[in-house]
C-alpha cells in the first residue's frame, strides 16, 4: 500500500516518527536506531490493549514500523470517573500481565504513553526502551526511562523485571487518584508496588490486581489475619 506522510511528529537521534496515511486511515511510521526485536514479537502477538502492527522491519543499523494510530487523549488529560477508573486499572494489568508473560517489559509506563479512547478502552503505547530480560546479567546494559516514573532499577542498580513495570504502575494510578476515585485501601497497595526495594514489591501484576480489586473472600481472609496477629 501507498502511504502519504501528513505530519512529522517527532525526530532525535533515536528516532524519527511520522504520521502518515492511506486512504481514510492513519497509522504511525517509526524509524528507530539501532534493532528492537521486541516490535517483531508485538507484531506476531497481537493484544486489544496495544496498537496493531502492519509491518516491522528490523536491519543492522535500525528499525522500522508501521502501526495502527490510535484515535485518543493520553491519561492524565481526562478526569476519570470511579467507573473508568476501575476498567482503566483492569486493562491495563490485563495488557501488562499479557507482556509479561511473553518476557517483554515495557520500562516507560507512563500517563502519556497510555491513550484512552473515546469508548473508554486504554491502549499500551511506545515499546522503543521496552526490553527482554537476558539470564546472567546483573543490570541492564543501558539505563533509560522517564525520571519520576522509571523505579530504581532503571538507573543500573540491578536487572529490571516485571517488578519495573510494576513500581511504574504504581506512580502512574497514584498520580491518577482523585477524590471520586479513591478507595481507603488503594493508597496502601500502590505504596507497595512503588517501594524502592524490588523484593518488597508485587511479584507480579496478577499479585497487583489482587490486592487492588480484593474479593469478599480475601478480604475476609486479610481481615482474619490482621485479627489473629492481634492476638
Amino acid at each position: 500500500a501507498e502511504y502519504k506522510e501528513l505530519k512529522l511528529l517527532k525526530q532525535s537521534e533515536k528516532s524519527t516518527v511520522y504520521l502518515v496515511c492511506s486512504g481514510e486511515r492513519k497509522y504511525i511510521r517509526k524509524v528507530l536506531a539501532g534493532q528492537h526485536p521486541v516490535y517483531e514479537v508485538l507484531r506476531d502477538n497481537p493484544h486489544p490493549g496495544l496498537p496493531g502492527l502492519l509491518e516491522v522491519t528490523v536491519s543492522e543499523n535500525s528499525t522500522t514500523i508501521l502501526e495502527e494510530y490510535i484515535e485518543g487523549q493520553p491519561l492524565g488529560t481526562v478526569e476519570l470517573s470511579k467507573r473508568q477508573f476501575s476498567t482503566v486499572v483492569k486493562e491495563l494489568c490485563s495488557v501488562l500481565t499479557f507482556l509479561h508473560q511473553k518476557g517483554i517489559i515495557h520500562r516507560d509506563i507512563k500517563p502519556s504513553n497510555i491513550m484512552l479512547t473515546e469508548e473508554g478502552h486504554v491502549y499500551l503505547i511506545d515499546f522503543d526502551i521496552a526490553r527482554m530480560p537476558r539470564e546472567g546479567l546483573d543490570q541492564d546494559t543501558r539505563q533509560l526511562g522517564t525520571r519520576g516514573f522509571a523505579s530504581p532499577e532503571q538507573y543500573g542498580f540491578s536487572q529490571t523485571d516485571q517488578r519495573t513495570d510494576i513500581y511504574a504502575l504504581g506512580t502512574t494510578l497514584k498520580l491518577l487518584l482523585t477524590k471520586k476515585t479513591e478507595k481507603p485501601h488503594y493508597r496502601k497497595v500502590l505504596q507497595k508496588c512503588t517501594n524502592l526495594d524490588p523484593d518488597q514489591r508485587y511479584r507480579s501484576v496478577e499479585q497487583f490486581q489482587r490486592a487492588f480489586f480484593p474479593t469478599k473472600r480475601n478480604l475476609l481472609w486479610s481481615c482474619t489475619a490482621v485479627c489473629l496477629s492481634a492476638l
